[in-house]
């Protein structure tokens, strides 16, 4: 039946699969925010951030990237220079500038908004500024409609900046180097990103962990991913802000061209499109949207093998019966087996299974456990013009 109305240009916006005799199991917004943290210096992000976004564009999302970082690597990633810019992530989040205004196309479905090294000072300016946590949720809110994903390079620290892009977000991506000083802050992260659950964005989950500069020829790097691992899929079984957190088979393994792209302001698909890098980079594109995808509601039909599951217990009579009927039953099934030696009487069988409870214990990771208690945007002006650039650039 057509849908008239208000109702209709709300629901346009909106997909959902809705429980049988029940309201709508989950509303999916059709941009998600995603920050992509570690306050861990050198592992990953920016690298991940653009090459991320630029992989999902190719296969046909609508990306933008936001550099919440002063030291604007990103921007610099992406060929764009920013001193020939006038408005900046500086701007957007002062509130003298919007999204729209500040937004460079650096390709087809790959828009940009860059940061300066004025950035830096954007946290003492915001001392006194009320609700100063939630002005990147304000300044993202008219373009919920324009993009699939927003991707946040996040700074290498759990200040202003990165509590703004984890109120704003949906999910948290964190990257990790497959060291042990990596897993250091973790708990740290974990534990602020707990807080903003908590308190300013209760649908803010981690949504996985990404291994980059892995190398699987090393024990370093299998022990850290087993305790990573297995640190994560303990914790998702009782902590919300981690249910369904997982592990990314695919690693992103080192590649000299990942380090090179940079200085041709170039992303690895441009740069090299036959790498490791971006071989590596276009699989976690395909499974982060597999992950996005397992993430829908189901269908309502896939309701019914549980009722058939349920259907198959006319069983019942016997139940009817008194507890005492019960045991001549069962050693009449028991009768035609007497010529089993008696090693397999049911006490023995009760023994055995009494014995199985001493189970491997798992290894528990380098971590504090108890941690993990506690936004209509016009399309971008012009393209990347005279801030873009594709040959080699001077660090």
């Amino acid at each position: 039946m057509p849908i008239a109305g208000p109702e209709d240009a709300f629901r346009s916006r909106f997909s959902w699969a809705a429980l049988p005799g029940g309201p709508p199991a989950r509303i999916i917004p059709p941009m998600r925010v995603i920050a992509i943290v570690n306050q861990k210096g050198g592992v990953g992000k920016t690298t991940t951030t653009c090459n991320l976004g630029a992989a999902l564009a190719a296969l046909g999302r609508r990306i933008l990237l936001i550099d919440l970082d002063a030291q604007a690597h990103l921007t610099f990633h992406l060929g764009v220079d920013n001193s020939t810019l006038e408005r900046s992530m500086y701007e957007v989040m002062t509130g003298r500038a919007s999204v729209a205004e500040t937004l460079v196309q650096r390709a087809e479905r790959l828009d940009l908004v860059p940061s300066h090294i004025d950035l830096a000072g954007a946290e003492i300016e915001l001392v006194s500024q009320l609700a100063r946590e939630r002005i990147l949720t304000d300044a993202l809110a008219p373009c919920r409609d324009r993009y699939d994903y927003v991707l946040i390079d996040c700074p290498p620290s759990l200040g202003l900046m990165t509590l703004n892009a984890l109120v704003a977000a949906d999910d948290i991506l964190i990257t990790l180097q497959p060291h042990v000083l990596a897993l250091q802050g973790i708990s740290k992260l974990i534990e602020t990103a707990g807080l903003v659950h908590s308190r300013l964005n209760p649908r803010l989950r981690i949504m996985g962990v990404v291994f980059c500069m892995f190398d699987g020829r090393t024990t370093l790097s299998s022990e850290v991913l087993a305790d990573v691992s297995g640190y994560f899929s303990r914790a998702s079984d009782g902590q919300t802000l981690m249910a369904g957190t997982r592990v990314y088979e695919t690693r992103i393994r080192r590649n000299i061209k990942l380090a090179e792209a940079p200085g041709f302001g170039q992303t690895i698909l441009e740069y090299d499109a036959t790498s490791h890098g971006a071989a590596d980079y276009r699989l976690l594109a395909d499974e982060f949207l597999a992950h996005e995808s397992d993430k829908a509601p189901k269908p309502a039909a896939a309701a019914a093998p549980s009722a058939d599951t349920v259907a198959p217990s006319p069983p019942t009579p016997p139940v009817e019966s008194p507890p005492s009927d019960a045991p001549p039953e069962t050693e009449a099934t028991a009768a035609p087996h007497e010529a089993v030696p008696p090693t397999e009487s049911p006490d023995a069988a009760d023994t055995s299974a009494v014995a199985d409870p001493s189970a491997g214990a798992v290894p528990s990771l380098s971590m504090d456990a108890d941690a993990t208690a506690a936004q209509d945007c016009p399309a971008p002006a012009s393209a990347a013009g005279e801030g873009a650039s594709h040959g080699p650039m001077a660090v």
